[in-house]
């Protein structure tokens, strides 16, 4: 079946093990988070938003208010969020979004990852052209008309509103907006009622570079590496489906 079906059936199983790896990259923004507004819940938007990621993806509860409690300690490291650009093989774009407690280990560690696969690391906004900063809502869409809905969201920054399938093949509602919106949508969407899944800022592609199946396999190398540094927290890339 070749080189390429058995990297793609190699990735599943390492999807399934990265489970822990999301738990402890959730963990980190709710420590990132209290340290920023404080433990309440109700009055930090950022930490409701990484509690409601958190139950998302089934993070256990007791975890959960584990890292609430452990970001109240004066022994709790302090985390700077950085990002890095560069290029993977074959000319794909790929950015970097880290949380560090060592920036020298980090910047370290995610140039050593491109060079081993055959990339490069950019200057910071090199990639401005090609990846746009989004927040994205995910919700559960249920019988609720969705023109109705859409018009409702209009003056909360509603961009773009569809429907896909999850990773259970339910259906999914996702919304955008535009990165300064995120809190006003965020807002509009409780007030409604909206059972929202999950809220997140992503980086989101404005085009697309195209690759052979062998190619994708060079830059999904990369790409896993970073996603298994404990220092990173998401990689965005621009390589078509």
């Amino acid at each position: 079946m070749g080189r390429a079906f058995e990297f793609r059936k190699e990735r599943k199983f390492k999807r399934w093990a990265k489970m822990a790896v999301q738990f402890t990259r959730l963990g980190k923004e709710i420590v990132m988070a209290v340290k920023a507004g404080g433990g309440d819940i109700n009055t930090n938007s950022r930490l409701r938003t990484a509690v409601q990621n958190s139950k998302a993806v089934n993070m256990p509860k007791d975890r959960v208010e584990a890292a609430i409690k452990r970001a109240t300690s004066r022994d709790e490291k302090d985390y700077e969020e950085l990002v890095y650009e560069g290029y993977a093989a074959h000319g794909v774009a790929v950015l970097v979004e880290t949380a560090t407690d060592n920036i020298n280990r980090t910047v370290a560690n995610v140039r050593s990852y491109f060079t081993k696969y055959n990339g490069a690391l950019g200057k910071t906004g090199s990639l401005d052209f090609i990846f746009t900063r989004k927040a994205v809502f995910t919700f559960e869409p249920g019988d609720r008309d969705l023109e109705e809905l859409e018009f409702e969201l209009i003056d909360a920054g509603l961009e773009d509103l569809f429907v896909e399938a999850d990773e259970e093949g339910k259906d999914i509602g996702v919304l955008h907006t535009a990165f300064e919106d995120f809190g006003k949508m965020q807002k509009a969407l409780e007030e409604m009622g909206l059972e929202v899944k999950s809220a997140k800022l992503e980086r989101i592609p404005q085009s697309f570079k195209d690759v052979t199946e062998e190619q994708a396999v060079d830059v999904l190398k990369l790409i896993d590496r970073l996603e298994e540094d404990d220092d990173v927290q998401a990689v965005y890339h621009n390589m078509a489906e």
